[in-house]
């Protein structure tokens, strides 16, 4: 998939919102990417799976790791798409960690897939559970890169969609965007 196809779904699906949102990095936004809303369609989550699957599978990973929630569904596609085991990482007390009897063997490959990378937090998180564990992460493989580029994760990293997108801190907001009521529709 191109580009300029990526951001089509997300415009398709009402995906891609404008106004004023409070990212869960704590940055402020004019656009916010809800993919829940791109996902919840299986044409377009086995589309994107397939196209992140394919920039993936080189990489020789043998088990799929996403972080709870954003990363979960398109995870799971991934995996699907590959023929790979899926597992996930979920939040307790507020740090993610691995639950429901998920093991992770020592040397195991695992890819990262997420939904959406701002700062980075939750797959860095993600990241640091395998190496925990043992595990090598042989990459990571996201939908939306909106870093701008400036999240290093020290692997290779994949996505279908690398914006320039302006994310402000709270004490820095312009005065359009101080003005705009915010919301959160993200995950917290």
């Amino acid at each position: 998939m191109t580009h300029a196809e990526v951001l089509q779904v997300f415009r398709d699906t009402g995906a891609l919102l404008e106004g004023h949102f409070i990212l869960r990095s704590g940055l402020h936004s004019r656009q916010f990417f809800q993919c829940a809303l791109a996902l919840q369609q299986m044409p377009v989550v086995e589309r994107l799976g397939a196209a992140l699957a394919a920039k993936a599978r080189s990489l020789g990973a043998t088990t799929v790791i996403a972080p709870a929630m954003g990363g979960l569904v398109i995870g799971q596609e991934v995996a699907r798409q590959l023929g790979l085991r899926f597992i996930f990482a979920e939040k307790e007390d507020s740090k993610l960690v691995l639950r429901r009897g998920f093991k992770i063997a020592p040397g195991e490959r695992l890819l990262v897939v997420e939904d959406v990378v701002t700062k980075g937090g939750r797959v860095q998180e993600t990241i640091a559970i395998v190496q925990f564990c043992g595990g090598v992460v042989a990459g990571v493989a996201m939908v939306v890169d909106r870093s701008n580029r400036a999240v290093e994760l020290g692997v290779p990293t994949f996505s279908l969609l690398a914006l320039d997108v302006e994310a402000f801190p709270a004490d820095r907001l312009p005065p359009d965007l101080a003005a705009t009521p915010a919301a959160k529709p993200g995950s917290k």
